[in-house]
């Protein structure tokens, strides 16, 4: 960690000691090279190990490193892998001009957090973002604006007869696109301060065009389509996990977590429908359903109003309810205030007088029992043309002394 000034070209290697804190996490080590004049920064062939590379992923970013060289400048930073095989690289100025290289230590790079954290979102929300048309035309245009190759041999992909070219052709445009990005990463500010307007109309024509493209072939539609794009975000998902996490059996182990909660989400709802209903079907007792008879449903209505107009007397006692408001509405306030002390809410005169009138011997049913049956049922063996006939012979009745009485 000691500051290293020189003017020499030599050569610098990190060689990891292999042990593993889950403190370093999301660190980084970072060399940050400055130089009054300007520098090139090689990695060396010869200690690069790439066939010796243990994944495929770790070979493809060694290939990469030997043949995209950085060019010369003053300033520069290389993030040095903590974990894995050493990392060697070589700083060579040019007039032998002096530099001055710092290694320092972070222990929370934000950028492995903020990869970490978006590979985590994107793998659990792919589903959704599969099937959202606003997605679709959001990822539609930004595609079609960083790698227009790539997106215009997509959408040309009905006109290409074999799929061999089409896959060779695919290759090629990948290349070419990150290798532009690749070129252009370093002197991206400079050129956004020398060619704003460029780029702003590269930006809205290449957005224009990709809108267009994505409008015109019209959203995912079958459900194969929609599978294969969520499959996509999901794997790109995991290559950000891999990325955002500086130890790789830690990444390791949060992927096949990820992946093993994705998997067993299936198994699991079978076997709790399974375990449900063989619960079910080995129940000892299963429930019985029955009608009440008329006297539990006396039982069960009297105890349920006994109950309610408990709840009722509680709530009116409570600081919460509106006592003047209920008191002005009330007919008689005495009675409601009777109720909410203890007293029942009917009357031993209003019970006595449904007794009268309801009960065994009341008029109500006296009413009912000897109203004769001539008197109920209609006579069916009557003409209706007769009576209709009677009805226009009987002389109209004198309704004078009723529109008297009402106008008076």
């Amino acid at each position: 960690m000691d500051v290293v000034r020189t003017s020499e070209s030599n050569c610098y290697c990190y060689i990891p000691n292999g042990a593993i804190h889950l403190k370093n996490t999301w660190s980084s080590i970072q060399v940050k090279i400055n130089s009054t004049g300007t520098f090139r920064v090689a990695s060396i062939p010869e200690e690069s190990h790439c066939q010796s590379a243990e994944t495929l992923f770790a070979f493809l970013k060694c290939v990469v490193q030997n043949i995209w060289q950085s060019g010369t400048s003053n300033e520069t930073v290389v993030t040095v892998a903590q974990y894995g095989e050493r990392t060697c690289f070589r700083v060579q100025p040019e007039n032998n001009g002096p530099y001055t290289m710092d290694v320092q230590q972070t222990m929370l790079d934000k950028k492995l957090f903020l990869l970490f954290i978006a590979g985590g979102l994107l793998f659990h929300f792919a589903h959704n973002l599969s099937r959202s048309v606003t997605f679709y035309y959001s990822a539609g245009v930004a595609f079609g604006v960083l790698a227009t190759l790539v997106f215009f041999l997509l959408m040309l992909k009905r006109f290409i007869p074999k799929l061999s070219t089409f896959w060779i052709l695919m290759s090629g445009c990948w290349f070419c696109s990150l290798y532009f990005f690749y070129t252009l990463k370093e002197d991206l500010k400079l050129l956004w301060y020398d060619y704003t307007l460029y780029l702003v109309g590269y930006v809205l024509i290449a957005g224009s065009v990709s809108f267009a493209a994505c409008y015109l072939h019209r959203p995912l539609v079958s459900e194969q389509s929609m599978n294969l794009l969520m499959w996509t975000l999901q794997l790109m998902g995991l290559v950000l996990i891999y990325l955002g996490i500086a130890i790789p059996q830690v990444a390791c182990a949060a992927i096949a977590t990820l992946l093993c909660s994705k998997i067993l989400h299936y198994p699991l709802r079978m076997f709790c429908s399974i375990g449900r209903k063989a619960r079910w079907y080995f129940r000892a007792d299963k429930p019985e359903v029955r009608s009440l008879t008329e006297e539990e449903y006396r039982e069960q209505g009297e105890s349920e109003t006994l109950e309610a107009l408990e709840e009722l007397r509680a709530f009116c006692r409570s600081p919460d309810f509106p006592s003047w408001v209920a008191v002005v509405k009330l007919r008689s306030p005495q009675k409601f205030a009777n109720f909410v002390l203890g007293s029942p809410h009917v009357s031993p005169e209003e019970t006595k007088a449904h007794d009268e009138q309801y009960g065994i011997g009341g008029a109500l049913l006296e009413e009912q029992l000897f109203t004769s049956e001539t008197e109920s049922e209609p006579d069916q063996q009557t003409d209706p043309f007769q009576e209709e006939e009677e009805r226009e012979q009987m002389p109209p009745q004198n309704c004078l002394p009723v529109r008297s009485r009402e106008f008076l």
